[in-house]
């Protein structure tokens, strides 16, 4: 092998059979059974083609290798980059000299072509991934609006981007990470709007990226952008499968992630309010998005009460009023209330886990089991009270108003922190708990190392009215004032 003086990288030769013994040593030719080397001749010239089977087009390919296979000596190009241009009849098309690309070229699915001195290598882009429809989401199901959603392969995702913003503005930058699994990611961002110190400091991050792979898609992305204050529980990021709201959020000038094999686009900056927001905002009239958006607060928030407020009352039974008297309990609970609550806490995530690795066919017995159980039976066993049953109940059931379950589970350890220090200190350990609470928000910070919670620090009474009401706004004004919120947060 040549060396390129600059990088220090390997060059093809263009020895044929010196290439090719370099190439079938590094791939394992022969090992794995995927990657396919076939001899051939074309214009006189030997040559050899490498594919993996399975992400190349069948038909396309035995065209292209008739067409290679027909082509005589006197229309041989003198190189590879003319043969690519004038010769080659296909539209993706590329010529590398260097062998690490060449290798990640052909790992990731493309068509290599070697030729008998030629120093360069022809890669045909005819790859085609398994992949899933373009069905509606799980997770973010709209009553309107589109049902489409985002897949594993990152191509269509883009694709379903575009469809909707026909932009030149519109800027999908390719960048990859992992040192083994050299995983694909995309930058979607509107130039001009997205800020462009943040961008640059989002590529300087992901290009610094120091791992093996992304095994884990986006989750490993994301702690590799983000490793400050990880024990802060509130999410830094937003994730959507669906296509219409990563383009509104392209839209609104911020920088949308595309990872491969991932079905979700990682959207940043994020704030909490941001992280609240669903497209049935949107897709309503404005009193009825507005009703939705407030709901939604009003109930994250009483998700976070309710528990340690009633163990707070019935620590000090005084302190409730006559009229409020029902919600005593009505017979001495046998196990403290404290540990009902935080039995419950772990029984309903033991019954989530059951649920997601129940299979279908038995998920409706086993759920009608589990509610006698911990229902009925649990109740007249003397294990736990009625009341604590009927508030965490609500609880388990509120808690999937939020689409974000991040933002659920930041909810779940604040509020049993909060039942704790209830317990052991009373109104001054309720107090406390939501002091830290609050503290948790205020001192957060954006991937962007803005305020988490603007506008209300810094406090911005427009664009805080704008979160909290859905108002109808003209397209040009409402990317006016989304642009200037971004800059003061």
């Amino acid at each position: 092998m040549e060396e390129s003086g600059k990088k220090g990288q390997s060059v093809l030769t263009g020895n044929l059979k010196q290439d090719m013994a370099y190439l079938n040593g590094i791939l394992g030719v022969g090992t794995n059974f995927d990657i396919i080397c076939r001899e051939i001749s074309f214009a006189g010239k030997d040559a050899c083609m490498y594919l993996i089977d399975g992400f190349c087009k069948d038909e396309l390919m035995q065209k292209l290798l008739q067409f290679f296979m027909d082509m005589t000596p006197d229309k041989l190009p003198a190189d590879m980059e003319e043969l690519s241009a004038g010769f080659t009849p296909y539209v993706e098309v590329d010529v590398e000299e260097k062998t690490d690309t060449i290798v990640q070229s052909l790992l990731s699915g493309m068509f290599v072509l070697l030729a008998d001195g030629f120093q360069s290598a022809l890669l045909i882009d005819s790859r085609t991934y398994p992949a899933r429809s373009v069905e509606e989401p799980e997770k973010d199901k709209v009553l309107r609006g589109s049902k489409d959603g985002f897949v594993e392969t990152i191509v269509f995702n883009t694709a379903l981007i575009r469809r909707r913003i026909r932009s030149t503005e519109l800027r999908m930058e390719m960048m990859s990470a992992g040192k083994s699994s050299r995983t694909d990611i995309v930058l979607c961002y509107m130039d001009g709007r997205a800020d462009k110190k943040f961008l640059a400091e989002i590529r300087r991050k992901i290009k610094n990226i120091a791992v093996d792979a992304l095994s884990m898609n986006q989750e490993s992305l994301a702690e590799c952008l983000y490793q400050r204050r990880w024990y802060n529980p509130f999410p830094k990021f937003k994730y959507t499968e669906r296509p219409d709201a990563a383009a509104a959020q392209v839209l609104e000038g911020n920088i949308v992630i595309l990872v491969d094999n991932s079905p979700s686009a990682m959207i940043l900056p994020t704030t909490v309010f941001d992280v609240m927001e669903e497209a049935d905002d949107y897709y309503f009239p404005p009193i009825t998005g507005t009703y939705l958006r407030l709901t939604r607060f009003i109930i994250a928030l009483l998700t976070y009460l309710i528990t340690p407020t009633f163990l707070l009352l019935i620590h000090n039974p005084q302190w409730i009023p006559d009229s409020f008297s029902f919600i005593l309990l009505k017979e001495e609970p046998n196990v403290p209330l404290i540990w009902q609550f935080l039995l419950l806490e772990l029984s309903i995530d033991g019954l989530k886990l059951a649920a997601v690795n129940t299979p279908n066919m038995l998920s409706t017995p086993l759920s009608v089991l589990a509610a006698l159980v911990l229902g009925e039976f649990s109740v007249n066993s003397g294990w736990f009270s009625p009341e604590v049953m009927l508030y965490m109940a609500f609880v388990a059931i509120a808690n999937y108003t939020q689409s974000n379950y991040e933002l659920g589970y930041a909810l779940k350890f604040l509020r049993v922190l909060n039942l704790i220090l209830t317990q052991l200190f009373g109104l001054w350990g309720y107090i406390g708990a939501i002091v830290l609470a609050v503290l948790a928000l205020c001192c957060n910070r954006t991937v962007a190392h803005g305020s988490y919670i603007y506008p209300l620090i810094p406090f911005d009474w427009k664009n805080l009215k704008n979160r909290l009401v859905r108002r109808r706004l003209p397209g040009a004004l409402q990317e006016k004032e989304g642009r200037e919120g971004r800059i003061k947060g």
